[in-house]
C-alpha cells in the first residue's frame, strides 16, 4: 500500500505544480520596476534654433582677421522703434565655436523685448588671450555704430555667457571704460561699455583656478601656465577688475555645475562696493544648463527680468 501512497501522492503534487505554472503563464507579465530616477531630475532635452516670427537674422562682419573674420549675429525686430540690447558670448572652454547652441536662448529673450545677438569672437585654437576679450569689445562698439540699423538704443546695451563665455562676459562688464582692453580692433569712435551683466557657470578668479594645476584649456587660451605667468591669469580674471562704478552683474548657475570659482568672493566685493549682485542657482540643472529646457526657460526668465529693471522696455513706434 504504501508504495502506491507514494505514487499518488507524487501524480497530485505535479498536477498541482503544472496547474499552477499554466494559471501563471495566463496572466500579464509585469516588467521588473526600476530604480527611480527621481532625485536625477529631467533629461537633457536638445534645442534647435529657429528665428522668431517678426524677427529678421542678420549677420555683421566686426572685424576680418587671417584666421578668423569675427561676426556678429543680430536678431532684429520687424517692427518700428528702438530696443535695448544683450550681447551674448558663447562657451566652449574658449576652443569650440558654439554661437549656434545659444541661439535658442537668445531667440527667446528676443521675444521679451530685446535686440539679441551673438559674437564669433577668435577661438584659442585661432588667437591667444586677449584676442577674444579684444573681439568683445570690438563687437559692443559695432552694435552701437550699426544702432540706427539694428533698432538699438545705444544706451541700453548688456551682456551674458556661460562657461567660457561667462568668463568673457564678466572680464567685459567689469573692464568697461579700462582702455587697456579695447584692442585694435575697429570702430575705436563708439563706446563698448554694458549697463548690466549676466554671467552663468563660469570662472571669475582663473588664479584660484588654476595655480599648481595644468589645465589644457587654459594653457591653449593663454599659451603658458598659471605658475609661468601668474600677472596675465590674475589680469584676466573679472574679479580682479571689481571696482566703483561697474554695472549691476548677476550670477546663474546649475546645482550640478561646478565651474564657479571665485564667484563667491566677486559678488562679495561687489556687495562691499554697494553694486547689485546675486545668484541663482537652478535646481537638478547640469553644465552647460542654458542649452536645454527646462533649464533654459527659467535662464530666460531671470534674464529677462534683469535686464528689463536694468536696460527697460522697448519704445514702439
Amino acid at each position: 500500500m504504501k508504495p502506491l501512497l507514494l505514487l499518488s501522492l507524487s501524480l497530485s503534487l505535479a498536477l498541482a505544480a503544472s496547474a499552477a505554472q499554466a494559471a501563471e503563464a495566463t496572466q500579464p507579465a509585469t516588467a521588473k520596476p526600476k530604480p527611480s530616477t527621481a532625485n536625477e531630475g529631467p533629461k537633457w532635452k536638445k534645442l534647435n534654433p529657429q528665428t522668431p516670427a517678426g524677427f529678421t537674422l542678420k549677420t555683421l562682419e566686426v572685424a576680418k582677421y587671417p584666421e578668423h573674420t569675427v561676426e556678429l549675429y543680430v536678431y532684429v525686430p520687424e517692427a518700428e522703434g528702438t530696443w535695448p540690447c544683450i550681447l551674448d558670448i558663447h562657451g566652449g572652454g574658449w576652443q569650440k565655436r558654439q554661437v549656434e547652441a545659444d541661439k535658442p536662448m537668445m531667440e527667446r529673450l528676443a521675444q521679451r523685448g530685446f535686440v539679441t545677438a551673438l559674437v564669433s569672437y577668435r577661438l584659442s585654437t585661432e588667437a591667444k588671450y586677449p584676442a577674444a576679450i579684444h573681439d568683445c569689445k570690438a563687437a559692443l562698439r559695432c552694435l552701437r555704430a550699426h544702432a540706427k540699423e539694428l533698432k538699438i538704443d545705444p544706451e541700453r546695451i548688456g551682456c551674458m555667457g556661460g562657461s567660457a563665455g561667462g568668463h568673457l562676459s564678466g572680464l567685459t562688464a567689469m573692464t568697461s571704460g579700462l582702455p587697456e582692453f579695447e584692442g585694435q580692433g575697429p570702430f575705436k569712435d563708439q563706446s563698448s561699455t554694458v549697463k548690466a551683466a549676466i554671467v552663468m557657470a563660469a570662472t571669475q578668479d582663473l588664479v584660484a583656478a588654476n595655480l599648481g594645476k595644468k589645465n589644457e584649456s587654459s594653457l591653449l587660451f593663454f599659451g603658458v601656465t598659471c605658475d609661468e605667468n601668474p600677472e596675465l591669469y590674475k589680469a584676466a580674471s573679472p574679479i580682479t577688475h571689481v571696482r566703483a562704478g561697474v554695472p549691476p552683474t548677476i550670477f546663474i548657475e546649475g546645482e550640478k555645475d561646478t565651474l564657479k570659482v571665485g564667484r563667491a568672493e566677486m559678488m562679495k566685493k561687489l556687495k562691499s562696493l554697494g553694486i547689485e549682485t546675486e545668484v541663482h542657482t537652478l535646481k537638478f540643472a547640469p553644465h552647460p544648463f542654458w542649452m536645454s529646457d527646462p533649464w533654459c526657460a527659467e535662464t530666460v526668465e531671470i534674464a529677462a527680468a534683469f535686464f528689463k529693471k536694468h536696460l527697460g522696455e522697448p519704445v514702439v513706434k
